[in-house]
Parts: C-alpha cells; sequence; structure tokens
C-alpha cells in the first residue's frame, strides 16, 4: 500500500493524531532540516514522523553517525517506520512522553527536535515546554506549519507557547511546493 494511501486511512481513523492526509514534501522537508546542526554525534528527535519522509532525509544527512529517535503516537505508521529504518529508534508513544522516551535511551538532552506535529498535540499537551527542557542549550527545534492558518486561534496559541519555551523563534518564507503550502517555525536559545 501506498505511504499516500496509509496517512489517508489513519488520518480518517484518527484526525486530531495525523497531522495531514499528505506526505511532506521535500521543499517541506528540507526547510524543517536546514536550520539543524546534523554532524557528529548529535542526538536528533523527531517528533510526529509519519510515514518517514523527514525520517529518510534525516539519515540520508546522517550517515550512520549519532542517533535518531522517531516518535509517533499512531502504531500503525510506527510499525512501518521501524520497518523501513532499523538504524532509527522508533517509540509508538504521545510527544508529551518526550523526556521519558528520552531517560528510557539513555539521552540526557537533544541536539536537534524536528516536528511536525498536529495542532492537537499542543492543544493536549505544553509541547513547546517539552521541547524546549529536552533540547541541549545550543539545540534547534523546528515545527511545520500550515501557511495561511496562522491567524487561527490553535496556531495563535502554538507561536506564544514557542515564543515562551524559546528566545529565538522565526517563522521561514511560505513554503509553496508543499500540498497545502507550509512553513517552518525555528525556535532556539531553550529555557530550561
Amino acid at each position: 500500500m501506498s505511504d499516500g494511501r496509509v496517512l489517508f486511512q489513519e488520518f480518517l481513523r484518527a484526525p486530531t493524531r495525523v497531522a495531514t492526509v499528505t506526505a511532506s514534501s521535500d521543499a517541506l522537508v528540507t526547510g524543517l532540516l536546514a536550520p539543524h546542526q546534523l554532524d557528529g554525534s548529535r542526538v536528533v528527535v523527531e517528533l510526529g514522523a509519519g510515514t518517514g519522509r523527514v525520517t529518510d532525509a534525516l539519515q540520508h544527512r546522517l550517515r550512520g553517525a549519532g542517533r535518531h529517535i522517531a516518535v509517533e503516537i499512531n502504531p500503525v505508521l510506527a510499525e512501518l517506520l521501524a520497518a523501513r529504518h532499523p538504524a532509527v529508534t522508533v517509540v509508538c508513544a504521545d510527544a508529551a512522553r518526550l523526556p521519558d522516551v528520552l531517560t528510557e535511551h539513555g539521552i540526557e538532552r537533544a541536539d536537534a527536535i524536528v516536528s511536525l506535529l498536529p495542532w492537537a498535540a499542543y492543544a493536549s499537551a505544553p509541547v513547546p515546554a517539552i521541547a524546549a527542557r529536552a533540547l541541549a542549550p545550543s539545540g534547534t527545534f523546528t515545527q511545520a506549519t500550515l501557511r495561511g492558518f496562522h491567524l487561527l486561534p490553535p496556531a495563535r496559541r502554538q507561536a506564544r507557547d514557542l515564543r515562551a519555551a524559546f528566545g529565538s523563534l522565526t517563522p521561514g518564507p511560505t513554503i509553496w511546493r508543499n500540498l497545502p503550502p507550509a512553513r517552518v517555525l525555528i525556535a532556539r536559545e531553550p529555557r530550561h
């Protein structure tokens, strides 16, 4: 079964837990990863890994170095991801459990966190504060958001919470080569 079909079926099954009905475009994946230093023995965490478009790109950039933890709440998507990427530690869990997930895997802090979480995840847990506490002081957090929805209350709450958890928040340019168009929020200087 194609990734698009699996993603669509899982979206229909649990629309608040699956961020989109389409896989991220190459342009969005590039935008999510560009702000991160991914060299050496980095610890990279992926939140809302889905079918693995970002996972593929992260594995390519890491080239076997560092640690890669992919957190996915949907068991069908997590199983698919684990089968495709045996070198990645895939954890079927809610992003709210991130501190426990890191501890369970002997990791104190992450160097980079890449998030494709939907707004519903932000409504049910303080994702920005959790991510800030999980990051090393020099770490970076990136979050994909849908363009055109930035004035809606969930998007404004997301931005407000990111500003409270990080000393620096920069919205990237609109990525038109994604369906729907998106942008990346880049958060640095985590407040522990």
